[in-house]
């Protein structure tokens, strides 16, 4: 029995041979060309993918639905997630469209699809097309078929748009030793030439963009402990580790030990902030480091609902000069509205040139939180009557609903509480000062 589909206002994904077809890709791309035709109906698409095999062929069964519908086609090849969006811009393109699983096995492929502003679909845009894929509407076939063409030195402007964030000569001098742990996605194709700009002696993982990942693809600390043994052998001052599209980077210590991703957007923060304060914006699921360095510095943390558009979105309307998610995806409006793993990497290696401390000294001065996660079936159930019981059981608490329930303590602890989008479950992290509290806080929360 075929598995089915994950397909959400955030995009698609799907188990290639199986759940994942060219009847399911034809009609997802239909609607999203539909979309195109009322909110841009001139401009090419770019189009791009990450290092998986089964990529090349998803990309002409995009390609050739949109050309069908009369889009040109840019085609980029193998291209990081964030550069997509830089590209856009550069092209003035009407859209974009990559294709990749992220963090999800090696066995999966999907779709992220963009706007004309270089940004990936806003959750009001996602919901309309969601709505026009499954009542399988598309725009009427042009007599005259789009055009197919192939676009050269795609890292170029993202490139130039990273190293204009810092004092590239003061890093150079520093002569970083780099692990780089790309894991054969999509990262090498720019982090390479990047940190070879800052003047880093990089060791590389995984530089091929082939898609067979070296262990499993979401940069967890589980699945880097062979990566951390590597930054030790080679006696490199950190590592950096990409999921398979490079809009997340997480961050490994000179002793081989998982930073995290946690730490990706703090750090970021306080390297920005020391130099160009202004407020800045997390989803409601990030530590509350970002909270505590902004206060140092004198201006607000906001708070967005989960999802990388939420962010952008407030980002937008509160004028915020950084934002990000606490699963490493720092994203800067000086380079796009994406996140961004090579963000990450530059303003660390300023902040580090700065300070003159290893990453692991200046991750100790951050105030130090632990965060649990967990979940529990909705069967028998439904999220609003969590929600109530819980108001209920923790009354001291403040109650947030800007996406799901969020708790907060006067002490700063604070406890999440979302249904899952694409499961019948309930999603609860909490966040305390010790591990042990943050468990026993989620238990407390779920232990229906």
């Amino acid at each position: 029995m075929a598995s089915q589909p994950i397909i959400s206002v955030s995009g698609l994904r799907a188990i290639v041979g199986d759940s994942l077809t060219q009847e399911l890709i034809e009609q997802y791309i239909a609607a999203y060309a539909l979309q195109l035709e009322q909110r841009s109906p001139v401009g090419p698409v770019l189009l791009s993918r990450d290092g998986r095999e089964s990529g090349e062929m998803i990309c002409q069964w995009v390609a050739n639905t949109l050309m069908k519908y009369g889009r040109d086609i840019l085609y980029a090849n193998i291209l990081a997630t964030p550069t997509v969006g830089v590209e856009i811009l550069e092209h003035q393109a009407a859209g974009a469209v990559q294709v990749t699983a992220s963090h999800n096995p090696p066995q999966y492929n999907g779709l992220k699809l963009y706007g004309a502003d270089g940004r990936i679909i806003n959750a009001v845009q996602g919901a309309q097309l969601l709505e026009d894929y499954q009542l399988k509407r598309s725009p009427k076939p042009k007599t005259t078929l789009g055009s197919h063409s192939i676009l050269a030195n795609t890292n170029q402007r993202h490139l130039e748009k990273l190293l204009a964030l810092v004092d590239v000569e003061s890093i150079q001098n520093e002569q970083f030793k780099v692990l780089l742990d790309c894991n054969h996605g999509a990262g090498s194709k720019l982090a390479i030439p990047l940190l070879e700009a800052l003047g880093c002696q990089i060791t590389v993982l995984g530089a091929e963009p082939n898609g067979q990942f070296a262990h499993p693809a979401e940069p967890t600390a589980e699945n880097l402990e062979s990566v951390g043994k590597q930054v030790v052998t080679h006696q490199c001052d950190l590592g950096f580790c990409q999921d398979p599209d490079a809009d997340r980077l997480a961050l490994i210590d000179a002793e081989g030990q998982y930073v995290g991703e946690e730490y990706t957007v703090a750090l970021c923060v306080q390297q920005l902030l020391a130099e160009e304060p202004g407020d800045v914006v997390i989803n409601c699921a990030t530590s509350r480091m970002a909270y505590d360095l902004a206060a140092a510095a004198g201006t607000r943390c906001l708070e967005s609902a989960v999802g990388e558009a939420n962010v952008v979105d407030l980002m937008l309307s509160s004028g915020a000069t950084f934002g990000g998610e606490g699963n490493g995806g720092p994203i800067d409006p000086r380079v796009g509205l994406i996140r961004d793993s090579f963000v990450g990497m530059v303003r660390i290696l300023a902040l580090l040139t700065r300070e003159q401390r290893s990453l692991k000294e200046l991750a100790a001065e951050i105030p130090t939180y632990a965060i649990h996660k967990t979940k529990i079936s909705l069967e028998g159930t439904d999220a609003e009557g969590v929600f109530s019981d819980l108001i209920e059981k923790f009354p001291e608490a403040e109650a947030d609903h800007t996406d799901g329930l969020k708790l907060r303590w006067p002490n700063g602890d604070w406890l999440l509480v979302r249904a899952s989008n694409t499961e019948p479950i309930i999603r609860a992290i909490a966040e305390t000062r010790t591990l042990q509290d943050s468990q026993e806080l989620c238990e407390k929360a779920l232990g229906r």
